[in-house]
């Protein structure tokens, strides 16, 4: 045995039960703060980034022995760099919990000293982002870092007052509300985590291939199948909980895996899970928290607020259907006969016992007012109960516990990730620069209720990336909600309108947090993820300005019939006619004229104006009938075996 080959398992066998120790602690943390009782803030933080530090190190470990990437030499300077970044990262977290103590107990400002851990801490978990996540997150936080420090001589708008090394240390490492440690790494350290731990523990005890062959039993007549399962379970799953990222975690574990096994690439299966799971917000009865201010905002009762959100919600799942099966058609996937190895069996019967039972139980906790990290909690000791009747399980007991380890590994990356995402959102809100375009785009919307929609798209955006919907719709309704009633929107009209953009602020690059979390279920690369669920998520763009023109749509608002159909009638044929375009592909590929064709229809379709929205009705049957003649015939003998 070479030296080499010594130093390589010493270190592995040092790494491989310190990252175990590391995942077990994160998992068991997500278990007791879920289920049995609450975890002092500060301590909670700190202690979920120390974990996941010494988890992420050992990845990156692994990640590079396997690819035999460091040897001899190297490999020495490596570890010894890995050891010091875990040293300055603890000293780091330490600090960060050390000065929180005494914030609590004493008005103390951060010092010069206390700026040193700080640097150390962004540099050591932006060094793991690159290393787990590539150059593209990487450099999102590096941004968020840099604009801090230097931005004081850009021009224009761009330009803040600047920020000394103690500010810009307060502002993403010292603060609970922003940063690394502010409110969206509490949002997974409480109510993602353990639902993290939870699908893949759903994957382990063998739930995941039954529910596979169930998926594909019920979808095997349509070309998306899974992907098509996928979306209505995460509408399902959404409608209840109305998170996001819960969502996204909870469902896409198992409905991932499933659209890669029909041929999907990983940043589709990812996209669409993320598209489908942002959904949940729009989606009725729930729809999360901002639904329900609004309705104390507009003083409209939340049954109302449900029924004018349901049509808009129905087209946007509509859009991910037709964007699934337009890809389907570009990828070449066909409607796939049942395979012997795809039939269900006795024992998937029995199986399917431990996926319908814990989402079953997902849901009745919902229902019954639980939170949706207590309904997580449920669900994962209901799954550990019933996972004794695989038998499986019963040879390989240990199984479930490598599954627990994997989840807390997945969360452990995850949280990684949310320390660069933290970064960039700190940097925005501690320079105000959101609000600055926001004010800047207010000024220059004219008297056009479309230009007055268009800049409040974009500032809602802007406001909204990596921010949590609720804030996003308030801060953006309160500078440009009355602009935009002022030219004859009515309030809740306009209150819908910021609240989808809202929404959908979670599926734009580069801060697409959806995408994030779907990311590393799919084995994704997270950025190539986001900008995939910004294009099949591009219809959220279009629907707010539909029942912004025809507030017909929303039912409760000057609602008639026959107008009512019409335009749901056009929405869905522009929806179809825009998805065909986005992929470039719909019975075959599309030439560049055909796409920019589809395009102005679809928009024009639209229109209020029937001299305009007729002919283009015209154009994009005429498009769709030229496609279908156009389109290669399938053989005889294709058509026999389909």
């Amino acid at each position: 045995m070479t030296s080499e080959t010594q130093t390589s398992g010493g270190t592995a066998k040092l790494f491989a039960p310190l990252s175990a120790l590391a995942c077990f602690l994160l998992g068991a943390i997500a278990l007791y703060s879920s289920g049995v009782g609450l975890v002092e803030p500060k301590f909670h933080r700190a202690a979920g980034f120390a974990l996941a530090l010494l988890a992420g190190i050992a990845a990156s470990r692994v990640r590079r022995e396997a690819n035999g990437s460091v040897t001899g030499a190297r490999a020495s300077v490596h570890l010894a760099l890995d050891v010091t970044l875990m040293a300055a990262g603890l000293w780091a977290i330490w600090s960060f919990y050390f000065v929180q103590a005494r914030m609590e107990v004493a008005l103390y400002d951060v010092t010069q000293a206390d700026a040193w851990p700080a640097l150390a801490g962004l540099l050591v978990f932006l060094v793991l982002c690159r290393r787990l996540w590539g150059w593209g997150l990487f450099g999102v936080g590096a941004f968020g870092v840099l604009y801090l420090l230097f931005g004081k001589d850009l021009p224009g708008i761009l330009a803040h007052t600047g920020f000394t090394l103690t500010e810009v240390a307060e502002a993403l490492w010292y603060n609970t509300n922003k940063g690394v440690f502010g409110s969206i790494t509490n949002i997974v350290l409480s109510t993602v985590f353990i639902f993290i731990i939870f699908g893949v523990l759903l994957e382990g005890t063998g739930a995941g291939d039954t529910l596979l062959k169930f998926a594909f039993l019920v979808t095997r007549r349509t070309r998306g199948g899974p992907a098509h399962a996928a979306i209505l379970a995460s509408s399902l799953f959404g409608t209840m909980s109305g998170s996001t990222v819960a969502n996204i975690v909870g469902t896409g574990t198992f409905t991932i895996p499933m659209i890669k096994k029909r041929g999907f690439s990983p940043t589709f299966a990812a996209g669409i899970e993320a598209t489908a799971s942002s959904g949940g917000q729009i989606m009725p009865p729930i729809m999360g928290a901002a639904a329900l201010v609004m309705a104390d905002l507009t003083g409209t009762g939340y049954l109302n607020i449900i029924v004018a959100a349901l049509i808009p919600a129905l087209f946007y799942y509509f859009s991910l259907f037709s964007a699934v099966t337009v890809e389907a058609r570009r990828q070449g996937i066909d409607v796939e006969p049942l395979a012997v190895g795809d039939r269900i069996t006795r024992v998937d019967l029995i199986n399917s016992v431990l996926f319908v039972g814990p989402i079953l139980t997902v849901i009745g906790s919902l229902v019954a007012g639980s939170s949706t990290s207590a309904a997580g909690f449920n669900a994962v000791v209901v799954l550990l109960v019933l996972s004794v009747i695989n038998p499986d399980v019963r040879s390989d007991p240990l199984r479930v516990w490598r599954a627990f380890l994997k989840g807390a590994q997945s969360g452990a990356t995850l949280l990684i990730a949310i320390a660069a995402i933290g970064i960039l959102v700190g940097s925005l809100d501690s320079t105000g620069l959101g609000l600055k375009l926001a004010n800047v785009i207010s000024t220059i919307r004219g008297e056009s209720l479309f230009s007055a929609l268009l800049v409040a798209m974009v500032g809602a955006l802007v406001l909204g990336m990596g921010m949590p919907t609720l804030p996003a719709y308030l801060i953006i309704v309160l500078v440009m909600g009355p602009a935009i009633q002022a030219l004859g929107v009515s309030m809740l009209t306009a209150h819908m309108f910021v609240f989808y953009y809202g929404v959908a602020s979670s599926l734009t690059p580069p801060v697409a947090i959806a995408a994030y979390a779907a990311a590393p279920i799919a084995g994704a690369n997270p950025l190539m993820t986001a900008f995939m669920s910004f294009r099949l998520g591009m219809a959220k763009f279009i629907i707010p300005f539909v029942f912004a023109f025809y507030p017909t749509i929303l039912v409760i608002e000057e609602f008639s019939l026959l107008p009512f159909v019409w335009i749901v009638a056009r929405t869905c044929f522009c929806i179809w006619l825009f998805s065909s375009a986005l992929s470039g592909h719909d019975r075959r590929k599309l030439s560049m004229p055909e796409i920019v064709a589809r395009f102005l229809a679809a928009f024009a379709i639209l229109a209020p104006d029937p001299a305009i929205h007729i002919p283009a009705i015209l154009v994009g049957l005429g498009l769709l009938t030229w496609d279908v003649r156009s389109a290669p015939r399938p053989s005889p003998k294709s058509e026999a075996e389909s």
